[in-house]
């Protein structure tokens, strides 16, 4: 399955309105969110069914402030977070973004 790119507040609200989905903030320049994102669609191999989406830090940066400011996470890059019932429940940023933590997240 491939990786859902979104850019506007727009796009973001719909998938926070849904069940649960699991957001990944991507910067285009930074080695270590490229890492973060190649982990990123490693999981994503395993976990088809999962709802996911990015956005690029440098892309979407009026998107990506409105998630920080709206749910109070203070923003990182590279960053994960996971929303159920659209409601932030966990998050981790650079190194601590795995394969495995995101699979452990989502099943939680």
């Amino acid at each position: 399955m491939a990786a859902n790119k979104i850019e506007t507040k727009e796009q973001f609200e719909e998938l926070a309105n849904k069940d649960s989905f699991l957001l990944i903030k991507h910067s285009l320049t930074c080695p270590i969110s490229g890492a973060a994102f190649e982990e990123y669609e490693s999981f994503l191999e395993d976990h088809g069914a999962v709802k996911t989406a990015y956005l690029a830090v440098q892309e979407a940066r009026e998107l990506s402030n409105h998630v920080a400011e709206t749910y109070g996470i203070k923003h990182e890059s590279p960053q994960a977070i996971l929303f159920k019932n659209g409601q932030p429940v966990w998050n981790a940023s650079h190194w601590k973004i795995t394969a495995d933590s995101l699979s452990k997240a989502v099943k939680e």
